[in-house]
C-alpha cells in the first residue's frame, strides 16, 4: 500500500503527497517491458519476446520506468485518495518530485497534488428550529376556487364586442421591428391576456383593445438571433373570446368526476383543500427551515466548484431561451445558486450521516416515478436513462438529502402567522408501504408492457419475414 500524508492549504484545500516504494513500482516496471515489447521489433527476436536487457540498450531504462510511472500514476493517485481517506472534489495537477534510481532501483516515486475537498463543517443544534408560515384556511372560498379551475377546463370559448381584458382569449398579428428594419412576423397568434407568457409589454398593449384596433409598445426580444435586443412591436387584434363556465350543478358533477351530486363533488374539493393547505404550509415551513438552519452555519464552497458548475451550465446550454446568455449578471447568478447548492448538500449530508437516514429501494422508485412525470416519460424508460448515464447514486444522494430535510422540518417548532400550531405530520411522514407497492408496481406493469409490445414486434417481424 502506497503512503500518503495531507497537508491542509485552507478549509477547503489540502496537498496530497504520494510515496510509492520501488518495490510497489516494480509490477508496473515489468509491465512496461511487455508493453515495450510488443511495440519495438528488432532482428532476432519475435515481437512481444524482447528481453529487458535488450530493450534498456534500444530504448533506454529511464524510458521502461518513466513508461511504468505514467501507466500507474493514477491507480497509485486513487490508492493515496483512499489511504488519506479523502474524497476529491477536484482533479490536481500531479508533479512528480522524485522517481527511484533507474540504475539502481533505490529510492521512492514520490508526488503531490493540490485539490479541493468538502469542507469539515461543525453541526449546529437543528433540532426545535422555530419558523412562521402564513395562516391558510380551507374554506368556502377555497372550495370554490377548485370548483372553478374545474369548470374552466369544461369551459367553452365564446366571441364578445367588447374591449379586451384580463384572462380574456384573443387572436393577434404581431410585427416586430428594429429601428426601420421589420425582422418579424406573425399572424393569428393565440393568447390568453394576463398570462405573462409572450413578449413583455404586451399584456398592458391589449388591455382596452377592440377588433380591429392595434397598438405598439417597446420590449426585450427573447430568443433567436435579436435575443436580448429591443424592439418594436406592433400588435393587431383581430378578436376577442371570452370563457364561458357550465353551471356548478348535478349535470356537471357528473361530466367532470365520478360523483353525481354536486354537493358530493364540493365535499371532495373541500378534502382536497384541506390536503393542499398542508402542502404549502408544508413547502412554506421546509423552505424557511432549511433558510434558518443555513443560517446558523459556515460553509466554505471551492472556487473549482463554483468555476466547473458555471461553465459547465453555458458550455451544455444551461441557459433557458431568452435568457441574457453568458452575461456577467447571469453568470452571477449561476455562481450564487451554486455557492447555494453546494452548503444545503454538505450540511444535508452531515446530518443523514448523524441520523442515519438511508434510501430504500421504495423511496428510490417513488422519486423515480413522480420524476419521470415532470419529464413526460415512462418510468422505466427514465430509469434505465438514469442507470446508463450513471446518475443513480446522485439521485439517492438527492433523496438521503430530502428525508434528511424533512428530519429537521419534523423536529422543528411551526406556527402559523396567527399564532396557532401547525401539524406538519402529514407531510414530513414517509410514504407507506402500500403506496411504495404501488409506485414498485407502476415500474413493473410499465417495464412487462414494454416487454410485450417488443415481443409482439418480435413476432410481427417474424410473421413477416416467414411470408416472404
Amino acid at each position: 500500500m502506497v503512503k500518503s500524508t495531507v497537508e491542509n492549504l485552507n478549509p477547503t484545500r489540502v496537498k496530497l503527497t504520494v510515496e510509492v516504494t520501488s518495490e510497489e513500482l516494480e509490477p508496473k516496471i515489468k509491465a512496461a517491458y511487455r508493453s515495450i515489447a510488443e511495440q519495438v521489433q528488432i532482428p532476432g527476436f519475435r515481437k512481444g519476446k524482447v528481453p529487458a536487457p535488450i530493450i534498456d540498450q534500444r530504448v533506454g531504462r529511464e524510458y521502461v520506468v518513466q513508461t511504468a510511472i505514467n501507466d500507474g500514476l493514477n491507480e497509485f493517485y486513487q490508492q493515496g485518495l483512499a489511504e488519506a481517506e479523502i474524497s476529491p472534489l477536484s482533479r490536481p495537477e500531479v508533479e512528480i518530485e522524485e522517481i527511484p534510481d533507474p540504475k539502481t532501483n533505490e529510492g521512492v516515486l514520490k508526488f503531490t497534488g493540490e485539490l479541493d475537498v468538502k469542507p469539515e463543517v461543525e453541526l449546529p443544534d437543528y433540532a426545535g428550529l422555530e419558523v412562521e408560515v402564513e395562516a391558510r384556511a380551507a374554506d368556502d372560498q377555497a372550495v370554490q376556487e377548485q370548483l372553478d379551475e374545474l369548470r374552466s377546463r369544461f369551459g367553452t370559448l365564446k366571441d364578445v364586442d367588447r374591449p379586451a381584458a384580463t384572462d380574456d382569449f384573443v387572436t393577434i398579428d404581431l410585427v416586430a421591428s428594429i429601428g426601420d428594419e421589420e425582422i418579424d412576423n406573425a399572424t393569428g397568434l393565440s393568447y390568453q391576456v394576463g398570462a405573462g407568457t409572450m413578449l413583455e409589454g404586451i399584456d398592458e398593449a391589449l388591455e382596452g383593445l377592440s377588433a380591429g384596433e392595434d397598438a405598439a409598445f417597446e420590449t426585450t426580444l427573447a430568443g433567436g438571433e435579436h435575443s436580448g435586443e429591443s424592439a418594436s412591436v406592433k400588435v393587431t387584434l383581430q378578436a376577442v373570446k371570452e370563457r364561458e363556465l357550465p353551471e356548478a350543478d348535478d349535470e356537471f358533477a357528473q361530466l367532470a368526476s365520478e360523483f353525481d351530486t354536486i354537493e358530493e363533488l364540493r365535499a371532495d374539493l373541500a378534502t382536497k383543500a384541506e390536503d393542499n393547505l398542508v402542502v404549502e404550509q408544508g413547502v412554506e415551513a421546509r423552505d424557511k427551515v432549511l433558510e434558518k438552519l443555513m443560517e446558523l452555519v459556515e460553509v466554505p464552497v471551492p472556487a473549482s466548484v463554483v468555476e466547473g458548475q458555471v461553465e459547465q451550465h453555458f458550455s451544455q446550454g444551461g441557459h433557458a431561451e431568452g435568457d441574457d446568455h453568458d452575461s456577467a449578471e447571469h453568470r452571477e447568478e449561476i455562481e450564487e445558486q451554486t455557492r447555494e447548492a453546494f452548503r444545503n448538500e454538505v450540511v444535508l449530508d452531515l446530518i443523514a450521516d448523524k441520523e442515519e437516514i438511508g434510501v430504500d429501494q421504495g423511496e428510490l422508485i417513488e422519486y423515480i416515478v413522480s420524476t419521470a412525470s415532470q419529464y413526460g416519460m415512462e418510468p422505466n424508460q427514465f430509469a434505465q436513462m438514469l442507470d446508463q448515464a450513471g446518475q443513480v447514486p446522485m439521485i439517492m444522494g438527492e433523496v438521503r438529502r430530502r428525508k434528511a430535510l424533512a428530519k429537521v422540518l419534523e423536529l422543528a417548532v411551526v406556527k402559523d402567522s396567527e399564532g396557532q400550531a401547525v401539524d406538519l405530520t402529514d407531510f414530513v411522514t414517509p410514504q407507506g408501504e402500500d403506496e411504495e407497492e404501488g409506485a414498485a408496481e407502476q415500474v413493473a406493469e410499465t417495464a412487462e408492457a414494454e416487454t410485450a409490445a417488443d415481443d409482439q414486434a418480435q413476432e410481427s417481424t417474424q410473421e413477416t419475414s416467414e411470408e416472404k
